[in-house]
């Protein structure tokens, strides 16, 4: 299937992997480049931008098809060493960035003039437009559905995509609620030119987490997630359990009062915990409502051959069967 996201990243299939903490490292990024999609390994994971070198190095010994790194730009005290991750990716010789966050604006003539595309995450259509006039080459629109951060517009993807589509010139893909071949078509007749898959790429064989947390997915439904910080708004869409209940009866009790501060322990440091060591309980973990959607723990290649099997199907036999 050729779109234009697969011409401007050199790529088999349009799918891309959510750049998820914890999680994107070389041994998903890799497997998802090699079944035809575009791997991406999560910058800000790598504590480091030796270590961020290291994992660019690990991964492309691992696949020989294009792979990206995610960058998320965030507000901070004390701020990444941006500078020195830009470097890591520049040298080693990605060709694809995914950006996150804040304006990535003051990163892009470094980035370009490497060769690197950029594809920027947008909750609005304004914010995608921002994006597309500093020079991003396409946009992952996240949709409302998406587990993570979601923004504060409560736009789901059935409204966000055609907006997009209505606005923007560069190519975009449909980020959130996305699972199968359904998923695809449907973003495909929304105007995206593919999709990005984060929950569902947990739910696989390569991904390197706790086996509790892939079956923690499996048996979510559509309705086991929440929405946590949105006084703050700093709004995350993550699966529910113990803290999570406990953080929202924070919110709930301090009101406009409550502060990061008051959160700490359902937030901080918790990604280790759960990804690596499988605490379900530990605290509060990104999770789409596409959950409800996902049923088994396939291999990546698995999934993304199905995916594609099920997409054609859906164009050329049922879709195409409507229309006589």
């Amino acid at each position: 299937m050729k779109t234009r996201i697969t011409e401007l990243f050199g790529i088999q299939h349009p799918i891309i992997q959510g750049g998820m903490h914890h999680v994107g490292l070389a041994e998903l990024a890799s497997a998802v480049s090699n079944a035809g999609g575009l791997g991406m390994v999560t910058g800000l994971t790598q504590r480091t931008p030796e270590l961020l070198a290291r994992e660019i190095a690990r991964c492309r010994a691992m696949t020989d098809k294009p792979f990206g790194v995610n960058l998320t730009f965030l507000p901070s005290v004390n701020p990444p060493d941006y500078p020195g991750y830009v470097k890591a990716i520049i040298d080693g010789g990605v060709k694809v960035v995914e950006t996150a966050g804040n304006n990535p604006q003051k990163w892009l003539p470094a980035l370009k003039e490497a060769g690197i595309k950029v594809i920027h995450k947008c909750t609005s259509v304004r914010h995608a437009l921002k994006a597309q006039a500093i020079g991003c080459d396409a946009i992952s629109v996240d949709g409302f559905e998406c587990g993570g951060h979601p923004g504060e517009d409560d736009v789901p993807n059935f409204i966000l995509l055609p907006r997009a589509a209505e606005e923007l010139t560069i190519p975009f893909v449909a980020s959130g609620g996305m699972a199968d071949g359904r998923s695809l078509v449907a973003a495909l007749a929304l105007g995206a030119e593919g999709m990005n898959m984060g929950t569902r790429f947990i739910a696989t064989q390569e991904a390197p987490v706790h086996e509790n947390v892939k079956r923690a997915i499996v048996a979510a439904s559509e309705l086991d997630t929440r929405l946590v910080m949105r006084p703050l708004r700093n709004t995350e869409r993550v699966l529910s359990n113990a803290a999570v209940e406990r953080l929202l009866q924070k919110e709930r009790e301090l009101g406009a009062a409550i502060t990061f501060e008051d959160i700490l322990p359902e937030v901080a440091g918790v990604y280790p915990r759960i990804m690596q060591s499988g605490e379900m309980d530990a605290g509060a973990w990104s999770c789409g409502m596409v959950a409800g959607l996902i049923h088994d723990v396939p291999t990546v290649q698995q999934l993304i051959d199905r995916t594609m099997a099920e997409a054609h199907a859906l164009i050329h036999e049922r879709l195409a069967g409507l229309a006589r």
